[in-house]
């Protein structure tokens, strides 16, 4: 017995011996790299959560200096007692200059925002524009100054986005890394907008990655968590909001209403959604047939909301005090009402109209006002089985900005974060849950994804529709020097045909002409129209190895 005991003391030294000579090398070979990264994750959060905080301070300093607020919490309450025309005038002089701004730094004239963050993720190895999308920025935090009716959110996550995209080109990432980086970006940004770490990381993966891979998750909870300090610095560790009143349900046969509610966010979130796109096409028929140069839409889309902001001074900026007063039970039903109806106006007008900012923070109020409205309506019938009316506005908030961001995970998280009041949770999940697959089903997916969808970016349907659109014939097809092309004679003849592509056509365009030929291969030609040479041929079996090859590398990032 002593020897066997001294034989297995002895192995398990050696064993040990060998494991901690294995973790050493382990550590030394992928160890520094991987703390590299996340080390570089918790300096882009910082830079993030900076540039959140920055953004936020620097537009209550302007809006303060604009309209004489001494709080700008509670701006609408200063606006009400400034002059008509003063309105008018600050919104007007400042979609003039966002206009002005974004005519000479932006291609387009429209400003970035968080569709272009997850186009980014998907199509351009996580990299954004830098350019435009600083004058974005600048242009948002001028139309969230003067009197536009957006939110502080979006500009912001495309901001950091900026910042993690020159991160990643200085130290060449690769697409997975660049993605990484930009999702940590994005974390920061909103964890630091709104004090809420857990919903800004999931914020980053649900909404931005589209996926939940382990090795994303780490690095992205760093630098939320990081965003969220700055924050914390700056603010404290209060919630944004509070309840003023208890939150719990009294009975469970009170579900139904919030099933009933969740319905009705649905429904306004769609209808939002829908009169942003619609003011958007109308500005673009007046703009087009009246020959309005770009420049003057956004000023004219001011002078508009310094109108409707002479009788419904709510409208302007992120309109938190209107949402404070929506949670706390400050407005009656039909305050309530037209409130919804001027915000979503304001909304449409304010982005239709090409200046700056996000959905997030209207969302949310114009959510929280709908749930009130519902609330006081629903206890008035069954007073003696119903909870406060205040706890249907909670879910309202969560309900519609669920609906219009498509991340009922996230933003579930974040009415968490930002009450503080977990017990408000099963009311808040089931009329988020509702009304994300109604309004999912009314448009695509999402207000981005849809926003991506009217410029032929097909991220909505997942990798295999984008994907197709990332691969060119140029990049798969066979020269007609290579051995294993066809003849010259055999791609003329289809060429005669019309059974030709471009080389800069996309997988596209080029499979669905495979399956209407039903030819193994087609010519490639040049890309100038009057041009038909013939500069080689791409076979379906290619086209299919590549398009195989890029989804198979899609789901092992998505697994990893």
């Amino acid at each position: 017995m002593p020897q066997q005991s001294g034989l297995s003391v002895t192995s398990v030294i050696a064993q040990g011996r060998s494991a901690a000579r294995d973790l050493w090398r382990v550590l030394l070979h992928r160890g520094p790299s991987q703390f590299q990264f996340w080390v570089i994750a918790l300096l882009i959060g910082i830079g993030a959560g900076f540039a959140a905080l920055l953004f936020r301070k620097g537009i209550s300093a302007l809006q303060a200096w604009v309209y004489g607020a001494d709080d700008v919490k509670y701006l609408h309450s200063f606006a009400a007692d400034l002059p008509w025309y003063w309105l008018v005038l600050i919104a007007g002089v400042g979609g003039l200059v966002v206009g002005l701004l974004l005519d000479r730094f932006t291609p387009d004239g429209r400003v970035r925002s968080v569709a272009d963050v997850i186009e980014g993720a998907a199509l351009n190895e996580g990299r954004l524009e830098a350019r435009s999308g600083l004058a974005s920025a600048v242009a948002s935090f001028l139309t969230l100054s003067t009197g536009g009716s957006t939110g502080r959110e979006g500009p912001v996550v495309h901001l950091a986005g900026v910042m993690s995209s020159w991160v990643s080109d200085k130290i060449r990432a690769d697409g997975i890394t660049g993605r990484d980086l930009l999702g940590c970006a994005v974390a920061a940004a909103v964890s630091a907008s709104f004090n809420a770490p857990i919903a800004g990381a999931l914020f980053a993966l649900e909404v931005v990655l589209r996926h939940f891979a382990v090795h994303a998750f780490a690095p992205i909870v760093i630098a939320s968590v990081a965003g969220t300090v700055i924050n914390r610095l700056a603010y404290g560790d209060v919630a944004e909001f509070s309840m003023t009143t208890p939150g719990a349900l009294q009975f469970y046969v009170e579900l139904p209403a919030f099933l009933m509610l969740g319905v009705i966010c649905g429904l306004v979130a769609v209808v939002l959604m829908r009169a942003i796109f619609f003011a958007d096409h109308v500005g673009d028929v007046v703009q087009q047939r009246l020959r309005i140069p770009r420049w003057l839409r956004p000023a004219i889309s001011g002078l508009m909301l310094g109108c409707i902001a002479i009788w419904y001074p709510h409208i302007i900026g992120v309109g938190y005090e209107t949402t404070e007063l929506a949670l706390t039970g400050g407005l009656v039903l039909s305050q309530a009402l037209i409130f919804v109806v001027a915000k979503t106006v304001a909304v449409a007008i304010t982005m239709g109209g090409r200046m700056g900012g996000g959905v997030f923070s209207p969302s949310l109020m114009i959510g929280a006002i709908t749930g009130l409205a519902f609330g006081l309506v629903a206890t008035s019938f069954l007073p003696d089985v119903s909870g406060t009316h205040t706890l249907y506005a909670f879910a309202g908030m969560g309900a519609v900005a669920a609906a219009v961001l498509g991340a009922p995970i996230s933003t579930t998280l974040i009415v968490f974060e930002l009450t503080g009041d977990w017990q408000i949770g099963l009311a808040v999940m089931v009329a988020v849950s509702i009304s994300t697959a109604l309004a999912s089903r009314l448009v695509d997916r999402s207000f981005f994804l849809t926003q991506l969808e009217k410029r032929n970016v097909h991220c909505a349907a997942g990798p295999q529709a984008y994907l197709l659109t990332m691969l060119r014939v140029g990049a798969v097809m066979r020269p007609l020097e290579d051995p294993r092309a066809p003849s010259l004679e055999a791609c003329e003849a289809l060429c005669e045909q019309d059974l030709c592509l471009r080389v800069d056509a996309t997988l596209e365009a080029a499979l669905p002409l495979f399956d209407r030929s039903d030819q193994p291969f087609l010519p490639v030609i040049g890309v100038d129209d009057g041009d038909k040479s013939i500069l080689g041929a791409i076979y379906h079996v290619d086209a299919l190895k590549s398009y195989n090859r890029a989804l198979i590398a899609v789901a092992a990032e998505e697994h990893s």
